[in-house]
Parts: C-alpha cells; structure tokens; sequence
C-alpha cells in the first residue's frame, strides 16, 4: 500500500544526494536559515514529531492510507500529516516546496529539515508508528532502488487512474480555485465541478 501521489513534474527542489543507502535531498536551505520561498527559520528544537509527510488530500487512496498510519499513530503525535491539496498549504512552512512540486511525488520532512521522497517516506513513516518492518527492505539499496522505480512507475499514472485528469488541469483548477477564495466567493471549483473555475483545457 502506497501514498500514490502525480506524475513527476521536475522536483526543483535541491540537488539528490545519497545517505546510508537512502534517496534524499538536501534541505533548500540550511536548518538555521529561511527555507526557500520566505517564511520563518526552520527551528528543529521545536519539533515533536519524526517525520512530515506532505499528502494529497484529493487523493483517494493517499487519503485512505494516511488515515491508516493517524490510527496507528494514536495521538502520539510521531507524525506531522500535512494535506497539499489544503488551500492553507504554505510552502514556506514546508522548506519551500511548492503545491506542484509536493504533486509531483511524496514528500517528507525530517525534524532537521531535510527532505526525502518516495520509499523513504514510507519508510520513515511506517517506522515512527512501530511498522519500521514493512519496509525493512528499503535498508537494502538495491531493493530500495527497485521499489522506488516501481513507485515512480505507478506515480506516473497515477491522476489518470485516480479519475483526476492531469497534473496540469490539477494545478490549474486549484488557481482559479484559490483566486475564486480570495475574491471572496465560493470554493466550488473543482475536478468535479469545472464549470465554477470558469477553465478550459485543451
């Protein structure tokens, strides 16, 4: 079971580097400067929980499983689940990763700032809530290795096969959507009511 998030779409976030066998990026910015995009310094003195999962809150099955690892998680407060598809979402509280780059695949935060993607999200997550044995695997590089193509394969597809169309109509749905909300009328606008964001797709 996967968080299954859009086909990737460039993850300009920072550069990949690699770290006991685990696929990561380094922050976009240092722990004790502002994160891309502006906002507050990252402090990790106050950060509870370990790790961050950005999710697709449109999504079906992301929603489905992130429901499954909060039950898990029992209150405890080991995971921080933040919904993208939020009109709320704020990159700069989220080391600047934009809605279109976190559409792009899942993403992770960890309390120190750096961000990781695909497997490793799960495997962080699954971990914080006592199920680190579902993706032991991932400590092995070459089966985390298949196992992130096999997820990339599936992210790619995924928006077709969720019914959502395609990350551009996504993306441009939720801009009429946000301008609509800031201009003070309904958030109609929708993949299932297009009419009311006032877009056409080609």
């Amino acid at each position: 079971r996967h968080l299954a998030l859009a086909p990737r779409v460039g993850l300009g976030v920072a550069r990949r580097r690699f770290r006991g066998g685990v696929r990561a990026f380094a922050a976009p910015a240092p722990a004790d400067a502002s994160p891309r995009g502006g906002g507050a310094p990252w402090d990790a003195s106050k950060i509870t929980w370990d790790v961050r999962v950005l999710y697709d809150g449109d999504c079906p099955l992301c929603v489905r499983e992130v429901d499954f690892l909060r039950r898990k998680d029992a209150g405890r407060g080991k995971l921080d689940l933040v919904d993208i598809a939020s009109a709320r979402y704020d990159p700069s509280a989220n080391r600047g990763i934009e809605f279109a780059t976190a559409m792009s695949t899942i993403h992770g935060i960890e309390p120190n700032g750096d961000v990781i993607t695909g497997v490793e999200v799960f495997e962080r997550a699954y971990a914080a809530v006592g199920l680190g044995w579902v993706y032991a695997f991932a400590k092995v590089p070459a089966l985390l290795a298949a196992a992130n193509k096999a997820y990339d394969f599936w992210a790619e597809r995924r928006m077709e096969v969720t019914g959502r169309g395609s990350l551009a109509e996504v993306l441009e749905l939720r801009r009429r959507r946000l301008e609509a909300e800031e201009a003070g009328g309904a958030a109609a606008c929708s993949l299932d009511n297009r009419d009311a964001c006032d877009a056409t797709f080609d």
